[in-house]
């Protein structure tokens, strides 16, 4: 998202610039960031200025950059309260974009109170909100990762052939984010040493290892890649040779879905990285610390998630005995 900084009042610039130099946020991150801000900002303007009830409609046109630190001092939990009931009932904020929200504001109050010292009082403090239920992710299992790659490999004669068969492979024995496969440059791979260093969130740099599924399809496609014409230094490259966008990454990964008859089931890119996951920790015996750093994940909370998905394969192994529905016959 582009950031007009005229548009904002000072206390919020010097937010956006504190997480983009000192804690190195992804652009997309600040941009989800400044979005929700931007929203929040209007809502408390608008709700101050009148006594309607704010709509969603007239939170467009409000104007923030007259705003003061001495209004920001004015807010209270009463008002983020309101805020929070608003964005539920007028803009249909399910609750994991209301706890999105909340963090957003978390950190924008954590920032005017400690860092910048602007404020006494963090009114996000006593914010309760209802936690989402976390959902088990998507994924493929063993034999629809082998059909995805089998049928990939089929496709010998598309013209990136080669570079499709070598994303998908990252994909399912890595479980690389999308911004990071698309991130990739020739420097990043050390083939000597069979590992790649990844660029992740909040531009932190992890290295993942290369198994021999990694190594043969880079090997492969680079022998393709070395002959481009261009100083791009991105390892995966466009029909323009440019680095790859996003979008045609999902298009590749949605095309060879649909060829191995795994499309309309709601996967994606990222669910790739779950079925990477969940492959490494089902039959690679895998522990939860190390798919924590294979992943690059900030908390192991986050990681604990594919040991629910083994209790629950263990839960469907359970009701699938043979012996499952045999019941003692009552003596008559």
């Amino acid at each position: 998202m582009q950031i007009n900084r005229k548009e904002n009042p000072d206390f919020l610039n010097d937010y956006l610039t504190h997480i983009t130099v000192v804690k190195g946020l992804a652009p997309s991150t600040i941009g989800v960031y400044y979005q929700d801000l931007r929203q929040f900002l209007r809502f408390y303007r608008l709700d101050q200025s009148t006594t309607d009830i704010p709509t969603r409609e007239a939170l467009e046109s409000v104007d923030i950059r007259e705003l003061t630190i001495e209004d920001i001092r004015k807010i209270t939990l009463r008002d983020l309260h309101n805020y929070f009931s608003f964005i539920a009932a007028e803009c249909g904020n399910h609750d994991k974009i209301r706890v999105r929200k909340a963090t957003s504001l978390r950190s924008f109050f954590r920032y005017l109170t400690k860092q910048a010292a602007l404020l006494d009082y963090d009114p996000t403090t006593n914010l309760e909100l209802s936690r989402p239920k976390r959902a088990l992710p998507k994924y493929l299992n063993l034999n629809e990762s082998l059909d995805l790659l089998k049928t990939a490999t089929a496709d010998s004669e598309g013209k990136h052939s080669l570079r499709d068969y070598c994303i998908l492979t990252l994909f399912l024995n890595c479980g690389i984010r999308l911004g990071e496969l698309v991130g990739l440059n020739l420097s990043s791979l050390d083939l000597e040493e069979t590992k790649m260093r990844v660029l992740g969130k909040g531009s932190k740099e992890r290295v993942v290892y290369l198994n021999p599924a990694c190594m043969s399809a880079l090997r492969e496609y680079l022998f393709e890649r070395m002959e481009a014409e261009t100083d791009d230094p991105a390892l995966f490259l466009s029909n323009r040779n440019t680095r790859i966008s996003r979008r045609r990454v999902q298009q590749t990964v949605e095309n060879a879905l649909k060829a191995a008859g795994l499309d309309g089931r709601g996967l994606s890119t990222h669910k790739l990285r779950h079925t990477a996951a969940t492959l490494m920790y089902q039959h690679g015996h895998v522990d939860v610390l190390t798919l924590k750093n294979i992943l690059g994940h900030e908390s192991i909370s986050t990681t604990e998630i594919y040991t629910h998905l083994s209790d629950t394969a263990m839960q469907e192994a359970m009701d699938h005995s043979p012996l499952a529905d045999v019941k003692r016959k009552k003596l008559k």
